[in-house]
């Protein structure tokens, strides 16, 4: 499968009012908060399982032919020119007919959203899996990946400023939560991303994951 390269922007690590490290508290009562910089891996609702059934037309629960879902979804991100993310993931599969060796080929989409709502690219691979003479189940592995551009991904400077200075108890904005503030949560969503992964089902089989 091809990866996707990207020219978009990427979350900011990012860490609260004169903390140390992740999850410390200072004498100024901040508490560190971290975002990463690489699109976080996840499967979309109803996306993660696909089931194929024999005849084809079919949903009975005794046409069911392939049932496959997608389990262990990892990702790990490479730091150089720009933002690498790699996601890798197994899919595990079975079979009700185990007469005879069979291979079946899946097609999977990996996309990188941003904010949530916008697709900024797309891409559809394949994963076969094999199933042996007697065999019932059967597994395999697939991967996707992403390219990040870093000089995209810095917030702008007024907006770290809010995000991490010191507030002292009596301030006039001591209460006010920094990512609270609407300039503040618009920056923040505008680098949120995300790296989803799931099967590339037909309206069919997403109605039938839905409805089932």
């Amino acid at each position: 499968m091809k990866t996707v390269r990207l020219a978009a922007a990427a979350t900011l690590a990012l860490a609260l009012a004169g903390c140390s490290s992740k999850g410390e508290i200072d004498a100024s009562g901040g508490i560190v908060a971290v975002r990463s910089a690489c699109p976080v891996a996840a499967i979309p609702a109803q996306t993660g399982d696909v089931t194929l059934f024999n005849p084809a037309g079919s949903t009975d629960a005794s046409a069911i032919d392939v049932v496959a879902n997608i389990t262990d979804l990892r990702s790990t991100c490479a730091d150089g020119a720009q933002f690498y993310t790699e996601a890798t993931f197994t899919v595990n599969a079975r079979r009700t007919d185990a007469t005879a060796a069979r291979q079946v080929t899946l097609p999977y989409f990996s996309a990188v959203v941003q904010a949530g709502t916008n697709v900024v690219a797309k891409r559809v691979g394949q994963v076969t899996l094999t199933f042996a003479p007697g065999q019932y189940l059967a597994s395999a592995q697939a991967k996707a990946g992403s390219y990040v551009d870093k000089a995209a991904a810095t917030l702008p400077a007024d907006i770290q400023t809010k995000i991490t200075q010191k507030r002292k108890a009596g301030d006039a904005d001591a209460a006010i939560d920094p990512f609270a503030q609407p300039d503040v949560k618009a920056a923040l969503q505008r680098t949120s991303f995300e790296l989803l992964v799931g099967f590339n089902l037909t309206q069919d089989q997403l109605r039938y994951n839905a409805t089932r």
